[in-house]
């Protein structure tokens, strides 16, 4: 049973993974961007050979330095742990080091140290990342052991900008003592003691430390580094009250995140959004450069869609364009809309053209009420009409029509209107753009004519009328739905594959 004990201290199960089956693939697209992963090996000072990986942007900007995180598993952890931190970090333009700590993986040794040697290898990598210009700032992200070895090892390297600090346990020893009462085994308190000893002698022979100098608590009021601490609440591995104790004592800016799982579980999504905005603070990654961004794909953030360089974003300006004119042109209580500079990103575009007030005039002038109005619209052949969405040879293709993205011609055509009470509202300015809409050069009949005079004083009567606050809203969504699903396209983005 001791043997147990101390195979399960200094030789847990160890990953053995094929790097091609469980890590990101050796070029891959995240979030509309291309990323690359570059392996290498480093040998930490026992002779040790330890495989690395360095998820970073493809191709590097030029002359910008980027910040990086170095990932730091479990016990019985590999690099594969790191798959989910490159999701986070790599968007952030943060760049993700992970590697196998020495006795783990695919790297030499035969023997872990629950961060003791650990932290000689992570010394390793973070004087690797140094000599490297491409890197600025440098963090560290670590989970159980890991965390542990990052603890021990800030507390020698103040330079390190950050660290996340997963499930880390106080003291070696008193976990151990604790173990016994998790796993029941029942000895005398005296007789585990005596055991302990024993096992301190046998894993100091083989692994070289001693289990007596791995006390975090040691170490923390003497690291000023800032620190955001995780647990999960129900662990009974290592128990939260071990972070508990080292937040406590430690002496830097600090933060505690408690969530639900235990020890091995995955981690809630808002933690990982804690993570994220931690690490954007404490490293300040640069935001990509004109310069650069010409040489990457052209990338914008609205949301789920992106805005690629294949799109011919004078088309969109001048959409937006248009509805701020359209929306100006109208006499309103509100102040003048700002005129469209050429040099802003489209998302802050989109977002300056959404307020209800610009967009209501906008949308009122194709209110149409029942009746006459809505057998005039079917009379029209599959409501191909001048102010409902058409497509022509020259537009179709830089424009791109409704069934592309995933629905059929039909479909297309109905999201071009949207009803509400008996009010239909079509959209026709993001169609085709504004300045290319044409009138029809026939004269309609004299019924006709008889039927839009009665529109428009209809429409008068429309426009005098107070609008309630959900047409407003439908107006908007209408609007929005429009133009993600005529002008954006998705991007799409490979999977990693799971541990």
């Amino acid at each position: 049973m001791i043997d147990q004990f101390i195979n399960f201290v200094i030789r847990p199960p160890r990953a053995d993974y094929n790097p091609e089956q469980y890590l990101w693939e050796k070029e891959f697209t995240l979030a509309g961007r291309q990323f690359k992963r570059q392996d290498l090996e480093l040998t930490n000072a026992r002779g040790h050979k330890l495989r690395c990986s360095h998820y970073m942007p493809s191709p590097f900007p030029e002359e910008t330095p980027l910040p990086c995180v170095i990932y730091c598993h479990g016990n019985s952890g590999c690099r594969a742990d790191a798959n989910e931190a490159a999701v986070i970090l790599l968007p952030s333009n943060i760049t993700v080091f992970t590697l196998d700590f020495s006795g783990s993986g695919l790297s030499d040794g035969d023997y872990v140290s629950l961060g003791w040697h650990e932290r000689d290898d992570l010394k390793i990598v973070v004087s690797y990342l140094r000599s490297e210009r491409q890197i600025s700032r440098i963090g560290l992200w670590g989970r159980s052991m890991g965390a542990v070895t990052s603890l021990l090892y800030g507390a020698e390297d103040p330079s390190i900008a950050g660290m996340v600090l997963d499930s880390a346990f106080s003291n070696l020893f008193d976990l151990m003592m604790e173990l016994v009462d998790v796993y029941k085994i029942r000895l005398p308190k005296f007789t585990v003691k005596m055991a302990v000893q024993y096992m301190r002698r046998v894993i100091q022979k083989k692994a070289k430390f001693d289990i007596m100098d791995l006390n975090c608590l040691k170490v923390a009021p003497k690291t000023f580094i800032p620190a955001l601490f995780g647990h999960a609440s129900e662990d009974k591995f290592i128990q939260p009250h071990h972070s508990d104790l080292i937040f406590k004592s430690y002496a830097g800016d600090k933060n505690v995140i408690k969530f639900d799982g235990d020890h091995n579980s995955s981690r809630p999504q808002f933690y990982y959004d804690s993570v994220s905005i931690f690490f954007f603070n404490v490293l300040r990654p640069p935001q990509i450069s004109s310069a650069c961004s010409s040489k990457l794909e052209k990338y914008y953030d609205l949301g789920d869609l992106k805005v690629g360089a294949g799109m011919d974003e004078s088309l969109l300006y001048e959409i937006i364009t248009g509805i701020e004119t359209e929306s100006t042109n109208v006499p309103s209580s509100s102040s003048a809309a700002p005129r469209v500079l050429m040099t802003k990103p489209v998302s802050e575009l989109v977002s300056e053209v959404a307020p209800f007030a610009r967009l209501d005039p906008m949308l009122s002038r194709n209110i149409r009420p029942d009746g006459d109005e809505q057998s005039n619209l079917q009379d029209k052949p599959n409501g191909q009409s001048d102010e409902c969405c058409s497509y022509t040879s020259s537009n179709r293709e830089s424009w791109g029509r409704c069934s592309s993205l995933g629905g059929s011609d039909e479909e297309s055509s109905a999201d071009c209107t949207a009803a509400n009470n008996g009010n239909q509202v079509t959209l026709d300015v993001l169609a085709t753009p504004l300045k290319s809409t044409q009138q029809k050069s026939s004269d309609p009949p004299k019924e006709e004519k008889k039927k839009q005079k009665k529109q428009k004083k209809q429409k008068k009567r429309d426009s005098t009328t107070p609008k309630p606050k959900h047409e407003k809203l439908e107006k908007l969504e209408a609007l929005s739905k429009r133009l993600r699903l005529c002008i954006l396209k998705r991007v799409s983005h490979r999977r990693p594959r799971s541990t």
